[in-house]
């Protein structure tokens, strides 16, 4: 059973980031996803590459809508001193880490989080804190490098912008160097479409545009 993990980082119900990802997240499903870093190309504009339906019949889709969690909190005196206390126990069975659990299980990961202020909801920034777990998401070497222990083979960052993002895509850039550096997820993706508020754009034809290239193997 392969498993998708969808993170839903969008406040309104007709987010646009979250359209695009819902399109990510079939085109995934029709790809059957990925067993592994083959090619490094990720999302390969033009490709063809479909799993026959006995297959895709044995993917699995958790969405975690993070904005409905009532238990996503960040993290305060008590919260972390029970969290430290399990840690040093080595005891991972606490509610407090079924979110950490849950990311390490995912065999792929779609994140769908608006560009909000260079970066992306406060809320992320939350799920990643309680995602980023010593024993279940990452461990250190006795030199003190982190190491991942996630199953994940891939992120694909869905983000969609109101204006253009140039440089400055630093959620994308973040949640990059928290795959490579802590979790062990050797690729992220970004799929995006930008300049959706521009005056006289068509941001219709834009996210249908940025559809027509996102093709996953």
């Amino acid at each position: 059973m392969k498993k998708i993990l969808l993170i839903n980082a969008c406040a309104r119900p007709e987010s646009r980031t979250y359209r695009l990802a819902q399109y990510v997240l079939e085109q995934l499903k029709l790809a059957g996803g990925k067993e592994g870093p083959e090619t490094g190309e990720g999302i390969q504009p033009g490709a063809e590459k479909t799993w026959p339906e006995a297959e895709a019949e044995k993917i699995e889709v958790e969405e975690v809508k993070l904005y409905e969690e009532k238990q996503l909190l960040p993290l305060d005196k008590e919260r972390l001193e029970e969290r430290n206390s399990c840690i040093a126990a080595g005891d991972f069975s606490p509610d407090l880490f079924r979110y950490a659990r849950q990311f390490a299980e995912a065999d792929e990961i779609i994140i769908a989080a608006p560009y909000w202020d260079l970066l992306f909801p406060a809320v992320l920034r939350t799920y990643f804190e309680m995602v980023t777990v010593t024993g279940v998401t990452f461990y250190y070497t006795p030199e003190g490098i982190p190491k991942g222990l996630c199953k994940a083979s891939r992120i694909l960052y869905v983000m969609t912008a109101g204006g253009p993002v140039g440089d400055y895509n630093f959620g994308f850039d973040y949640v990059k160097a928290l795959a490579h550096t802590f979790y062990g997820i050797p690729e992220t993706i970004c799929v995006k479409a930008e300049n959706l508020d521009i005056v006289g754009a068509d941001p219709e034809k834009i996210l249908q545009e940025t559809m027509d290239t996102v093709t996953l193997g």
